[in-house]
């Protein structure tokens, strides 16, 4: 079982590393080890439209951080408690949705961080699973935890230039889907107005993301390897459940070899710096 603590994630982001997600479709922990069996180096664990709680989805986020894959839950709301708690069962990620302006992104932080950054109330519930001291999560967390904005409407995408000011979230997703609802074309994700936004959002993300990974989703690996070329270096790339084991594994060896594989990358978390070096998640 790797060391998976604390996640090495944050140190590939900063070295740009192509970082590939599958769906987790799922609560059940044998088919959650399945999926994390293919090789990703996170996973979509979504609340957002999902019908389950968060009691679901401890098991499986410690599951992913004992196998070396990043565990990211989306929240169904950019609220403290939800936020909080998908950090507390083992998130190393957590995915806000619908954030439309700067002032929701620091909202969405200040919900994220501890003290002295933002407010986060203190009780890591997945702690003892992993055979860790609440301290030691508290030197991690705020240097060790990964927090997604998702833009996925017209206001979000105007405001873009002054939510990528804030210094205190470490990855933008851009939600394909809701954006075409936005601009008045439900369902159209590669309708040309859709992607020029896509495309602009890249080139500032190149501009002023400077440390950010910028993200996000399709359920067919032809358009993923598409938006990867752009510059969307964190995909999440179909469902295990769409594709089987075996060709969800094809499918992430695939993009590697063509787009590069990790790097080795150092995060320091707290006081303690550790090396990346042959890890993932």
């Amino acid at each position: 079982m790797p060391n998976a603590y604390p996640s090495t994630i944050r140190g590939r982001i900063a070295s740009n590393d192509l970082l590939l997600s599958a769906s987790m479709y799922t609560r059940m922990p044998h088919i959650a080890a399945a999926v994390y069996q293919t090789g990703p180096d996170w996973v979509w664990i979504d609340q957002e439209h999902s019908p389950w709680g968060t009691e679901s989805i401890g098991t499986i986020a410690v599951m992913g951080r004992q196998m070396g894959v990043a565990p990211v839950i989306r929240v169904a709301w950019n609220d403290p408690a939800q936020i909080k708690k998908a950090y507390d069962v083992g998130a190393v990620g957590v995915m806000v949705p619908q954030v439309d302006n700067e002032k929701e992104a620091a909202d969405a932080i200040r919900y994220a961080k501890y003290p002295p950054i933002g407010e986060r109330g203190i009780a890591p519930f997945f702690a003892t699973y992993m055979g860790l001291t609440g301290d030691e999560v508290l030197e991690n967390a705020n240097n060790e935890t990964v927090l997604i904005i998702q833009m996925e409407s017209v206001e979000a995408y105007e405001r873009i230039d002054e939510t990528l000011k804030l210094k205190d979230f470490e990855v933008l997703l851009v939600g394909p889907a809701d954006l075409s609802a936005s601009l008045g074309i439900p369902g159209k994700m590669s309708h040309p107005r859709v992607e020029n936004i896509m495309v602009d959002v890249a080139q500032k993300m190149k501009k002023q993301g400077r440390g950010k990974a910028l993200s996000t989703t399709w359920n067919d690996p032809v358009l993923a390897r598409k938006w990867i070329a752009e510059g969307y270096r964190m995909m999440n790339v179909s469902s295990t459940l769409a594709e089987g084991t075996v060709g969800m594994k094809r499918i992430f060896t695939e993009l590697r070899e063509e787009f590069g594989k990790p790097k080795k990358a150092v995060v320091a978390s707290g006081s303690k710096a550790r090396s990346a070096a042959g890890r993932k998640g």
